[in-house]
């Protein structure tokens, strides 16, 4: 990928806004090649600042279709990408839906779909959405606040097995049985205090070092809240059937669950044959669908590093459709 630096477009109606500086955004850019003519797809608009780079970078009239399941993020979004007028559509839906929503919005096929995978900063620091340990609120921690169960509902009424497997399956929580039974005993909880207070008082008794002992089981929590995995496989899939020849995919993540199914599947799709290793004759006949870009993933720089440390942990790997 290219080393070029990039100027993050000053994006419309936000001027009463917080800065916003998107993750690997020059990485992005040189991924996804953003030109006149072309229609791109956002998979997690957040704040919008890479969509509105897509959309800078495709003017006059290249086209972006963006998706979020938070309602939030999409009003907010909207009034950021205001001044795109209609080459912006935005939509609250999941991405995982992506394949059968994209073609009722006009877009039938794109030339690049971003997936910034995760939590925005917005997010995290609404103490009401209840996705941090670090802000009191409600222990809803969900993107679509208007259906499903909240993480309260998980942590008050799933067994000490079941807490524990998500626990341990969603946040790789060595000490998933201990804090599962930890918490089944002190319920009911209501708010991300409690159930962080609780998990930190068990720590410092077990003498963990470390980051802050909540981190991986308020990950967990949000994980199964959401049906995260499983979304992203979806619109992994979904990317691949929009995707023309030569379009691309562009997927940051920012923990390991995440980054070991995007680079299966992006291995998976990229393989010229999918018998079993073994087998001395290839029967399959499996074209792949996907040319990986870059072999490793894509890190943040040391300057973005410090001047965005939420970036330190983000991956990129990019991959391209091939095919007629």
């Amino acid at each position: 990928m290219g080393e070029s630096t990039r100027h993050i477009p000053t994006i419309a109606g936000a001027a009463d806004a917080p800065p916003h500086v998107p993750v690997l955004y020059n990485e992005v850019m040189d991924a996804l090649r953003p030109a006149s003519g072309r229609a791109y797809l956002d998979g997690t608009l957040g704040a919008g600042g890479h969509a509105a780079g897509l959309l800078d970078a495709s003017a006059p009239d290249g086209r972006l279709l963006g998706f979020d399941r938070d309602p939030a993020a999409v009003a907010f979004a909207a009034q950021r990408l205001a001044g795109f007028g209609d080459r912006a559509v935005l939509v609250a839906s999941s991405f995982g839906d992506m394949a059968d929503v994209a073609p009722a919005h006009g877009f039938e096929s794109v030339d690049g779909v971003l997936l910034d995978l995760g939590l925005s900063s917005r997010q995290l620091d609404d103490a009401g959405r209840g996705f941090s340990f670090l802000h009191d609120g409600p222990l809803d921690m969900r993107f679509d606040a208007r259906s499903g169960p909240t993480a309260a509902d998980l942590i008050n009424n799933l067994s000490a097995e079941e807490l524990a497997d998500i626990f341990f399956r969603y946040g790789e929580e060595q000490q998933s049985r201990r804090i599962a039974r930890l918490i089944v005993a002190h319920r009911p909880m209501q708010t991300t205090a409690e159930l962080a207070t609780l998990i930190e008082r068990e720590a410092r008794r077990s003498g963990r070092p470390g980051r802050h002992p909540a981190t991986k089981v308020f990950q967990a929590l949000r994980i199964a809240v959401n049906g995260e995995l499983d979304e992203i496989a979806r619109g992994l899939r979904g990317a691949v059937e929009l995707l023309r020849p030569g379009g691309r995919l562009a997927v940051i993540s920012f923990h390991s669950l995440e980054d070991r199914l995007v680079k299966q599947f992006l291995r998976d799709s990229s393989r010229e044959c999918v018998c079993p290793p073994r087998q001395p004759v290839c029967t399959c006949g499996a074209q792949p669908a996907l040319r990986l870009v870059a072999r490793k993933a894509i890190k943040a720089t040391a300057e973005e590093i410090a001047a965005n440390p939420r970036s330190r942990s983000a991956r990129l790997r990019v991959a391209e459709r091939i095919g007629n």
